[in-house]
């Protein structure tokens, strides 16, 4: 296979390979090894309350040691369904350092989707924002889920803070529907119930399961894709190898920061925002509901983000709004258009406003997820998918499954 988009690698300074890390690694590895580095760095940011690496380690080394105590075996699945809070990391991070397997749901779920999916992956254990807990009431019994953990928004938001947030949340805004789950056991109880003197690494490879990826179900029932840490290894390092242009071959700089509206349920946002941010050094700013363009708009006036990856249902809202358009940008150095197209129009008016180009991706939950995406360091929205990343092929194929010549056209015939 001729690969023609490396005379596009040099142009733009993109390294032609990336080199993987010995078979007997895992994202533990890369993760722990962070945590020591970045100690004191902010890693993740939600209503104000600041989680550094140091705290991140600490916390999911003792829920790590919660999910080795209730007996399951190496590659047991852990269910988590929360929007964009502090809880989520923790949480996922605890699940790889136990040797357990990550399952991404969707919090918007029906309890016919979330039975299905509990089901199909055999989740051993569901973690759940208590905003949801009613949708997973109407499945009890039905799937094979033994241990149930609460988590609630303002777990870890200190305890004045935390209180009066949650007060608001289940009594002013009655946000949080009547649930009653027998056995369950809340998320501060389950982190603080075991000591994280009690965690025992577990012996992982890149080849062991880490995510099983739910896709979006677009040509049918929704199906887990089955990630590696290899997989992931693999995907950070590839996206770091595209991203240097703008953030550097080695750590991020301290003052970095990714705007963080996506969900982290879904593979875009859990690897180009949580992911990368961590391998990185970078804080992530948890935003729970990018629909508040007021309360994004607050975080966009404090915060001053240098990444901000969005889809174009986001771009646009903020590109028509007058507030955003009276923001310090200076800060920003790369924008990312991913899970469907980004308009043209839409481009040109971010372009206008911050000075910086939307750089447009594909990828699928099977590709971990990043495939291919435009080089940061064009100048010019191209509106199209880019470029592979290094150690991506790409090839075109015709219906007898043969690779279609450079410059080939064809004309479809009329029905």
């Amino acid at each position: 296979m001729e690969k023609i988009w490396f005379a596009e690698y040099q142009k733009t300074g993109i390294p032609e390979t990336v080199e993987l890390p010995s078979e007997n690694t895992s994202l533990n590895d890369v993760f722990e090894r962070n945590f020591q580095k970045f100690g004191s760095r902010d890693a993740f940011i939600f209503m104000d309350k600041v989680l550094t690496f140091s705290e991140l380690d600490v916390a999911s080394r003792k829920f790590a040691a919660y999910l080795q105590s209730l007996g399951l075996p190496k590659g047991s699945r852990v269910a988590v369904m929360m929007p964009n809070v502090l809880q989520y990391p923790v949480v996922a991070l605890a699940v790889f350092r136990a040797g357990f397997v990550l399952v991404n749901v969707n919090p918007l779920y029906t309890a016919r989707e979330l039975e299905h999916q509990l089901n199909d992956s055999g989740a051993d254990v569901l973690v759940i924002i208590e905003n949801f807990a009613s949708v997973y009431q109407a499945i009890l019994g039905k799937t094979p889920v033994k241990h149930v953990v609460i988590a609630s928004v303002g777990d870890m938001l200190g305890t004045l803070k935390g209180t009066l947030v949650n007060f608001v949340l289940r009594s002013v805004r009655k946000q949080i529907p009547a649930w009653n789950i027998p056995g369950h056991i809340r998320f501060n109880a389950a982190l603080n119930k075991v000591s994280a003197n009690n965690y025992k690494r577990p012996a992982l490879t890149l080849s062991d399961t880490a995510v099983l990826q739910y896709t979006g179900g677009t040509t049918g029932v929704s199906k887990g894709a089955e990630l590696t840490h290899r997989n992931l290894v693999a995907n950070l390092l590839q996206c770091d190898g595209i991203f240097q242009s703008k953030f550097g071959a080695q750590d991020g700089a301290k003052d970095d920061r990714i705007f963080c509206a996506l969900p982290l349920y879904h593979i875009f946002a859990f690897m180009v925002c949580a992911m990368y941010g961590m391998y990185k050094g970078q804080a992530n700013i948890l935003i729970p509901n990018p629909r508040d363009l007021p309360a994004v708009m607050k975080e966009l006036r404090k915060y001053q983000p240098s990444f901000f990856p969005a889809v174009n249902t986001l771009f646009n809202a903020l590109v028509n709004n007058e507030e955003f358009k009276q923001l310090d940008h200076s800060k920003l150095k790369m924008a990312m258009g991913g899970g469907m197209a980004v308009l043209p129009s839409t481009a040109e008016a971010w372009k206008k406003i911050t000075g910086t180009n939307i750089i447009e991706g594909y990828g699928l939950s099977e590709t971990s997820p990043v495939a291919t995406a435009n080089p940061p360091a064009s100048v010019e929205f191209s509106g199209t998918i880019g470029i592979p990343l290094p150690l991506t092929e790409v090839a075109i194929l015709d219906d007898d499954g043969k690779e279609v010549p450079s410059g080939y056209e064809r004309l479809l015939e009329p029905c």
